[in-house]
């Protein structure tokens, strides 16, 4: 497939990826990669979904998508492309390679009956202008331990937390992951052998801390969590003053998830728990002592797009009742463009074409901001992002589209 001035897209080969990965690095930076990264990446990467665009034997554009699962509103696990690897060379801006690739990646998607796409942004500003919208938030937090405290669920005492090596307990890891993702909305049904990417751990990486650890939760010997972490040991003028970076946690319920986070904040000679890109309605928010003393932060995480508007609003349900025309804008997938009819309710629903008078007007970023449920159809219409053409339609929708815990991607890709 051709592009701008003599520009080559097309498939990458398995014996090409060192070149294609090459390209990758150097266009995010050019920072060091290890080989265990390297050799992850390429036992990951999908051949047949991943391209590359070429100039004179030279890589110059990169861009592929990984065969994912996601769970969505009232617990349905559909099929989703995730965008990944994408870059162009600093020397082949603006000549159309961007819009190539994009346009490439989701006629493959749509034509592999995939009704979503996701990816997580280096630059947010890039992709709206191809319908994707910022549908989940992350939480970050610099918890100063030494001063904050924890106020427990009833039954954490009877949740015993040991050390174990990360690789020795993978399995129970996975199972108790596996076991969450129904759970919430906007989490990944995991691909075999992406459970190494929570093992990834060159030292090129660790900054001076320690070698990546974990411990997992039990009650009754049965594994109900885990968490993994690494710690940084320093001393000040006061005395010790290390560091406890997270890395993973995950917990089947309330007592446990308590129990990590009290191991967590208690590590010896440990002041600060670093915490970074965690669900923004965690608990433990609700039981510290002292909430300015985390210095919470907020950022863009995974961005959504509707590759087929049908077939993602009939795959999940909805908290409320909803009748409602959506007039719907999509000029890079116009197959999505016109008017739809969503009725449906918490055990379902259908979105078919209508010619009926619209009751909102929006485009499919709109529609990607809030299929998950983290954003609220009525702010966009607030922000002039979506038109009301009937009076109340975006409230209405707003409940409905809701979700009753956040929606979260927990890992990049």
């Amino acid at each position: 497939m051709g592009t701008d001035r003599g520009t080559e897209l097309r498939t990458l080969r398995p014996e090409e990826f060192d070149r294609w990965w090459d390209h990758l690095v150097r266009a995010f930076g050019g920072g060091p990669a290890s080989p265990e990264e390297r050799e992850l990446d390429k036992s990951l990467t999908e051949f047949d979904r991943s391209f590359a665009v070429w100039d004179a034997g030279a890589v110059v554009g990169t861009s592929g998508a990984f065969s994912f699962r996601m769970t969505v509103p009232g617990g349905a696990v559909v099929p989703t492309a995730g965008v990944t690897m994408v870059s162009v060379a600093a020397t082949h801006r603006r000549r159309g390679m961007l819009t190539s690739m994009m346009r490439r990646l989701l006629d493959d998607a749509r034509a592999q009956g995939e009704p979503l796409a996701a990816l997580f942004a280096s630059e947010p500003a890039i992709y709206g202008r191809f319908g994707y919208g910022t549908a989940t938030l992350q939480l970050n937090a610099e918890i100063d331990t030494g001063r904050v405290t924890l106020a427990l669920p009833e039954g954490t005492d009877e949740v015993r937390v040991r050390y174990a090596p990360p690789a020795d307990v993978l399995n129970e890891c996975e199972a108790v992951y596996a076991a969450l993702v129904p759970r919430r909305p906007g989490m990944l049904a995991r691909q075999p052998g992406w459970e190494r990417a929570g093992l990834l751990d060159p030292e090129s990486d660790r900054d001076g801390a320690s070698a990546l650890q974990c411990v997992v939760a039990e009650r009754d010997g049965e594994v109900t969590g885990y968490a993994r972490f690494r710690t940084k040991l320093g001393w000040g003028p006061g005395g010790h003053d290390g560091t406890v970076t997270l890395e993973d946690l995950a917990g089947l319920d309330p007592a446990t998830e308590a129990a990590l986070w009290r191991f967590l904040f208690g590590i010896d000679l440990m002041t600060t728990l670093s915490v970074r890109g965690r669900p923004v309605d965690e608990a433990w928010q609700h039981q510290v002592s002292d909430i300015r003393r985390c210095r919470l932060r907020l950022r863009d995480a995974a961005h959504l797009r509707l590759v087929d508007v049908g077939a993602a609003l009939s795959a999940r349900t909805y908290v409320a009742p909803v009748d409602v025309v959506l007039d719907v804008e999509d000029p890079f997938c116009p197959w999505n463009a016109g008017r739809w009819r969503l009725t449906g309710d918490a055990k379902g629903a259908s979105c078919e074409r209508t010619a009926d008078a619209p009751d909102l007007s929006l485009s499919v970023r709109e529609l990607g901001a809030a299929y998950l449920g983290g954003v609220s159809l009525l702010s966009l219409a607030a922000a002039g992002r979506v038109r009301e053409v009937r009076p109340g339609a975006s409230a209405e929708a707003s409940v409905a589209f809701g979700s009753p815990v956040a929606p979260w991607l927990p890992h990049g890709f």
